[in-house]
């Protein structure tokens, strides 16, 4: 974990891939509780620590999670990500590229929970939410095409199953159709940028996640 910021009311740190956000039937330490126990330590804070979840990366995924440190932040920020206030860029490493270079992804997209996988429609199906988002071709290698995606909803594995309708799956993200997984377990999905106006000094917070420490992101350095 590397915090990126850092002020009384909000904090952002990097998450790696195989993290968990928050507690799960694992029963593995959520990134939540090592953010609390940093908290408590570099400001030798006595009693519990409040630290409030308001968004959640995959496990697989890399990259900028948003935490409240206070009731008050954690409060405006959920209205805020419930109201895409808050702008989250990802970057993608797929081994297909999209027929065009850059365009809008309008789905229908249902979750099923059992699977814990969600599936993409063209059209609207029972129980469906709409997801859409904005992408780009950033870069492109022999293999391998780099995307930067601007999500406008934020559905289960919405990125991975929209880019996977399309016929660009992440590399590897076997349950959306990768022919073989990243030696680490990860898949090639970054969160990349995350920007929204402070909750509580109203001043404009931007913070960037490095990219992984892997020799094909080292390669799309842009």
């Amino acid at each position: 974990m590397t915090v990126v910021y850092e002020d009384n009311h909000v904090i952002i740190v990097n998450k790696r891939s195989g993290e968990i956000v928050q507690g799960d039937k694992t029963g593995d330490t959520p990134l939540s509780e090592t953010v609390k126990d940093y908290i408590k330590q570099k400001y030798s804070k006595p009693g519990n620590v409040f630290l409030g979840v308001v968004h959640r990366l995959d496990r697989p995924v890399n990259g900028l999670v948003v935490f409240a440190r206070t009731s008050k932040a954690l409060e405006r920020l959920n209205r805020m990500f419930r109201t895409h206030e808050v702008k989250k860029t990802y970057w993608a490493i797929t081994a297909s590229c999209p027929k065009e270079p850059q365009g809008t992804l309008r789905h229908w997209i249902v979750r099923n929970e059992k699977q814990n996988k969600s599936y993409c429609y063209d059209h609207e199906v029972p129980g469906s939410k709409l997801a859409v988002l904005d992408y780009r071709l950033v870069a492109s290698s022999e293999r391998y095409f780099l995307l930067e995606i601007d999500l406008h909803t934020g559905r289960h594995h919405q990125i991975r199953c929209q880019l996977a309708k399309i016929g660009c799956c992440i590399k590897g993200d076997l349950k959306y159709g990768a022919p073989r997984s990243n030696p680490d377990g990860s898949i090639s999905l970054l969160s990349r940028r995350v920007e929204f106006v402070h909750p509580v000094s109203k001043m404009l917070v931007s913070a960037e996640a490095p990219l992984p420490d892997d020799n094909l992101w080292r390669a799309f350095r842009v």
